[in-house]
């Protein structure tokens, strides 16, 4: 293929001498001129291992060029690459201006495309905000090809997870693919361009894409955030902050793994609000100042808050409600700190007239903390439950599911389910 990359910075020089190394001819497109001079002499304009010697390679067998206009180099061209800067706006908010000019130019190159002439395949890897796709890129493309743009353009999503001193590796190894396109299916060109490159991959919609980056690299900063709050706790105790780590990162079974990382239900139960509280107390105590810590349980009650919300989207008070689940966890008694007891509690200050399905929480057996949390919170648990007869001969506008306890129900056909412990 034919590859055509604007901007020739760390994303887009790293991707421009790999798609180049795999035999494909590329372009690159500058507005630095010495960047292009720097390119043109051999030089890699950017310090990152190997990709100086695989520029000087694909310069010597004719597979690179590169230039500081459009001028001609799209006219055969199959594919685009935008891997142009988005920097930080005054507001925290990303500047879209680069991309908006680079579509502009490449949508009015396009113009004069003949009829019946092969679409562009263009590709998005700079960082954007959910939406810029939808609302800014391909509304540029409409307004200058107008009824064309569908046959002369593909828009494709492709976010980037180049990591600075190992990007070549990065680029034919990486942890993952992820391509947005407009409507969630495969593009054959994007798989042409990746043949070869072994990776989990997803083909899904643009926003999905979009947001991929942002939710990566703000899970990699409050690892990061985590990982040092423990650590000065530790200074401050006199305790091994590596001899702690290294029990952390021994338990791949709950600790690394994918557990507890699924959008869904908010914690509660016994132990992590609990424990929680406990080490925010000890960092208060030794002046470690544990923000991180200190903002779970705020954004668990916000959590708790935003599923409410959902559960009685569309419904008006009065409306009858089945919850099924209202322990901690499905197949247990244990109330403390459930959030499902939060929820039944909101249900009811709303409105709803409130069904509880838990089989396993039998008000007249609970004891100790459990019957003190029950009752103190959700003093009318003993009338809101009913049993699986009761549910399977009453017609409820709405079943929320809080947990697993729904599988034990047998719903007719059809019926209106929201499911909290795992958000679509």
């Amino acid at each position: 293929m034919k590859v055509v990359i604007f901007g020739l910075g760390y994303v887009g020089f790293t991707a421009a001498t790999c798609i180049a190394s795999q035999g494909h001819d590329v372009v690159g497109i500058d507005v630095s001129e010495s960047k292009v001079r720097a390119v043109l002499a051999g030089r890699a304009p950017i310090v990152e291992p190997r990709v100086g010697d695989m520029l000087q390679v694909s310069l010597a067998e004719g597979r690179f060029a590169a230039s500081t206009s459009i001028d001609s180099h799209l006219d055969a061209a199959d594919m685009a690459i935008v891997c142009v800067g988005t920097p930080s706006a005054v507001d925290g908010g990303l500047n879209l201006s680069y991309i908006a000019n680079v579509s502009t130019q490449i949508a009015a190159n396009l113009r004069d495309r003949p009829q019946g002439a092969d679409r562009l395949t263009v590709v998005y890897r700079s960082t954007v905000r959910p939406g810029t796709m939808k609302n800014v890129v391909a509304p540029i493309f409409d307004s200058v090809l107008a009824e064309r743009t569908a046959d002369l353009v593909e828009l494709v999503y492709f976010p980037e997870f180049l990591r600075e001193g190992c990007a070549v590796e990065d680029y034919f190894s990486p942890p993952k693919m992820v391509f947005g396109t407009a409507d969630g299916r495969p593009s054959d060109r994007m798989i042409a361009l990746n043949d070869g490159i072994e990776a989990p991959t997803f083909w899904v919609q643009y926003p999905e894409a979009e947001i991929t980056k942002f939710v990566d690299n703000t899970w990699h900063a409050l690892k990061v955030a985590f990982a040092n709050e423990i650590g000065r706790t530790c200074l401050e105790l006199g305790i091994s902050a590596r001899n702690v780590h290294e029990i952390f990162k021994s338990d791949t079974k709950l600790n690394i793994s994918s557990y507890y990382t699924r959008p869904g239900g908010a914690f509660g139960g016994s132990c992590l609000p609990k424990d929680v509280r406990a080490l925010q107390s000890i960092g208060a105590d030794i002046g470690a100042n544990l923000h991180v810590v200190d903002s779970l349980l705020r954004s668990n009650e916000a959590h708790k808050h935003r599923l409410f919300q959902y559960a009685i989207e569309g419904l008006e008070p009065g409306t009858r409600i089945l919850l099924a689940g209202l322990s901690f966890k499905a197949g247990t008694d244990d109330l403390r700190e459930s959030p499902h007891i939060d929820l039944a509690r909101k249900l009811l200050e709303w409105g709803a007239a409130l069904d509880i399905y838990e089989p396993a929480v039998k008000a007249d057996a609970l004891v100790g903390a459990n019957l003190g949390y029950a009752f103190s919170n959700l003093p009318t648990i003993e009338r809101l439950l009913v049993d699986s007869t009761h549910v399977h001969e009453t017609r409820y506008d709405r079943v929320i599911a809080a947990n697993a306890t729904l599988d034990g129900l047998d719903l007719p056909a059809g019926a209106d389910i929201r499911e909290l412990h795992t958000l679509p």
